[in-house]
């Protein structure tokens, strides 16, 4: 598809500006340009303007992708292209190589636009860069995808079908031209008409074939991909639970350390207390014994006593 610049010029540098800024700095930077353009007295490029949607966090990582690595954007748009062309003309090695490097270029793209996002202060999840990558695929299938991409524009992610059909394009800033007249068809013998349609729909059905493929091929991907990410975030958590209870654990095994230990010193502490009670209670026998024996002593003695006074006062009254 090409594209005129026969729009307002102003509007192409407020878009370029806008569909540059982070989704959540988008509405106020519109409301700013709006309000220029009122001042201004342009009023329909104000209303124009306003009407421009607020572009998705995918959306939003691609455009500033391609102001970061335009010419990897062209390169993979490029290689798009030569693999449409290659269809019918390359040996399946000779495919299978270009779709090699179509993958990894993918690939690299999509963490370049998540480095960028990240550079600009706006990481980007998981779910965000597979829809990333999704729109890096739809502009390498689809031409006019490709030039939606370019253009630097998305208001939302792109997801190429497998059938031609290309969803969340960018918002039309430029007039396109209607395309060139097809040519006349040439005359052809009788008979050759129905094997060219033949071999049309022969090789209509093997590329819906081959769509259909790629389709179950991307779904399986996602699927996986969600797989792998569920799989990550429960390992973490059991890792992060596992490591909760090893802590847990090494805390009571402390604990439990000291508590032996404190018993330990307790039954020894027991054991010294029995001892020194058996000793006591040993003494207290030979105590009472002594006891016992002194004052049956005493109460002898004051029995002598008592006599021995009393006989003195008899012979005192006798004399």
């Amino acid at each position: 598809m090409d594209a005129d610049s026969d729009t307002d010029p102003g509007l192409d540098d407020v878009a370029d500006e806008l569909y540059g800024v982070p989704p959540e700095e988008f509405i106020a930077a519109r409301t700013a340009r709006v309000d220029d353009a009122r001042a201004a007295g342009d009023r329909a490029l104000a209303k124009t303007i306003g009407a421009l949607p607020k572009p998705s966090t995918a959306a939003w990582a691609v455009n500033v992708l391609v102001r970061a690595h335009r010419e990897e954007i062209e390169g993979l748009i490029e290689l798009g292209g030569l693999l449409r062309e290659a269809q019918d003309s390359l040996a399946g090695d000779e495919l299978r190589a270009l779709n090699t490097q179509r993958g990894k270029l993918i690939s690299a793209l999509t963490r370049q636009a998540s480095a960028r996002a990240r550079e600009l202060g706006h990481p980007i999840s998981t779910a965000v860069a597979t829809q990333v990558e999704e729109t890096l695929r739809a502009a390498m299938a689809d031409p006019q995808a490709g030039e939606a991409v370019l253009a630097g524009r998305l208001t939302s992610p792109l997801s190429y079908s497998g059938m031609g059909g290309v969803t969340g394009m960018r918002p039309q800033l430029r007039v396109v031209r209607d395309p060139a007249p097809a040519p006349a068809r040439r005359s052809t013998p009788a008979g050759e008409g129905d094997r060219r349609a033949r071999e049309e729909q022969r090789q209509e059905r093997e590329e819906a074939a081959r769509r259909a493929a790629e389709e179950k091929r991307l779904r399986e991907l996602a699927g996986a991909r969600e797989e792998a990410d569920a799989a990550a975030a429960l390992a973490e958590e059991t890792a992060a639970r596992a490591a909760e209870e090893r802590n847990r654990a090494g805390e009571l095994d402390e604990r439990h350390e000291r508590l032996q230990a404190r018993v330990e010193e307790l039954t020894a502490e027991l054991a010294r207390a029995e001892e020194e009670a058996t000793e006591v209670a040993a003494e207290l026998r030979r105590a009472e014994r002594h006891r016992t024996t002194a004052e049956r002593q005493a109460r002898d003695a004051a029995a002598a006593r008592d006599r021995a006074e009393a006989h003195l006062r008899d012979l005192e009254d006798g004399g």
